[in-house]
């Protein structure tokens, strides 16, 4: 019997081996320059080598993506000035186009799903809006039910001429859509209530002032959800939160890059390691880098331990961080290569691995 069972033990850890070996990433793009869409990728964790499974056919400017838990489905952003949403399946590592839906809307660069998996959001960029979706049990989507238009202006009148919505973000009990609004150099704050026919309470919102001219962007929240840390494309930098039920109290802001650099700031995407000790952000302009900072026991980055590694390309507009924690993948979008870098667990540090991935105009990261 010890035999026996000391042969389970055995398979049991080749099969964890196995398993930890393999990821398949999803990859959005812009499709202008040749691209076939949606791209799904198999990821060797061991190694950081890629190799093609499948790709989308037609689908114009799949750029923004999100999975469902059960790995099922795909929701993809068009954008476009007509915009769009569209609903794939995944089966076999293959998407399939079910559903395509106006967002009523010009240019959807962001798509979320609620983590109820009961609605979608997107924020429309040149339309300054959000819509939002019914999702369906069968992975379907109703026609737009609850549209929420911006309205105002900031500062700088090339790029805040009128509401730019850029992203849709929940809260980590996803009781709470965020909504950057590089536009309006603001945050809005929607309470969420999946038991609603228009599940954002517009009535009991509210907003986060960001500096003028700052545009924010992207955000993410800290492991324990009490911190908010806010990516400022316009201004090249980050605003650190305190967030408790809805309210953000200011606490910091960051540059993400050096004191004396005089380019053009271009601040993109933003992570948290999934062991909640560094935050990246990366940085396109005439920089092309992503910045690394550690993160202090009250929320804060230390940004005098900032450091800034190149994504060896141009424009890296996002990038991610696999479950593990080992590996960060930073699209540049262009230069059509997608940088392997290893992460260092102990010190967060980048390594480049050699490894790319060639895809024209990535856009979006996913893995899955």
């Amino acid at each position: 019997m010890l035999k026996y069972f000391y042969c389970f033990i055995l398979l049991l850890l080749v099969n964890n081996t196995l398993q930890a070996q393999n990821a398949n990433l999803l990859i959005g793009t812009y499709t202008k320059q040749g691209s076939q869409g949606i791209y799904v990728f198999n990821f060797d964790t061991a190694t950081g080598k890629s190799i093609e499974l499948s790709h989308t056919d037609s689908i114009s400017n799949p750029e923004f993506l999100t999975i469902t838990k059960d790995k099922q489905f795909v929701y993809a952003t068009n954008e476009n000035k007509d915009g769009m949403i569209s609903v794939f399946s995944l089966k076999g590592n293959k998407l399939s186009l079910l559903q395509q839906k106006s967002t009523k809307s010009a240019d959807p660069c962001y798509i979320s799903l609620s983590p109820d998996e009961h609605n979608i959001m997107v924020a429309n960029y040149s339309g300054g809006s959000i819509t939002q979706f019914h999702r369906f049990a069968d992975g379907l989507v109703s026609n737009a039910q609850q549209y929420i238009q911006h309205e105002g202006k900031s500062i700088n009148p090339a790029r805040q001429e009128k509401a730019h919505v850029h992203g849709a973000f929940f809260s980590p009990k996803g009781d709470y859509l965020l909504t950057p609004d590089l536009g309006m150099d603001k945050v809005f704050v929607y309470p969420y209530n999946n038991n609603n026919n228009l599940p954002l309470d517009i009535t009991k919102s509210s907003t986060i002032n960001a500096n003028l001219g700052s545009g924010p962007r992207h955000i993410v929240f800290s492991k324990n959800g009490k911190y908010l840390y806010v990516a400022e494309e316009l201004s090249g930098s980050i605003s650190v939160y305190n967030f408790n039920n809805g309210k953000a109290t200011f606490l910091q802001r960051v540059l993400t890059h050096p004191s004396q650099y005089k380019g053009e700031p271009g601040t993109a995407d933003i992570h948290i390691s999934p062991n909640g000790q560094y935050v990246y952000v990366s940085n396109r302009g005439d920089e092309n880098n992503i910045a690394k900072f550690p993160i202090l026991s009250n929320g804060k980055l230390d940004e005098n331990q900032m450091k800034l590694f190149s994504t060896l390309g141009k424009r890296p507009r996002n990038f991610n961080i696999s479950q593990d924690g080992n590996w960060l993948l930073a699209a540049n979008q262009d230069t059509d290569n997608i940088t392997v870098f290893t992460i260092n667990k102990l010190t967060g540090d980048l390594t480049d691995t050699g490894n790319t991935i060639h895809v024209s105009m990535p856009v979006c990261v996913l893995f899955f």
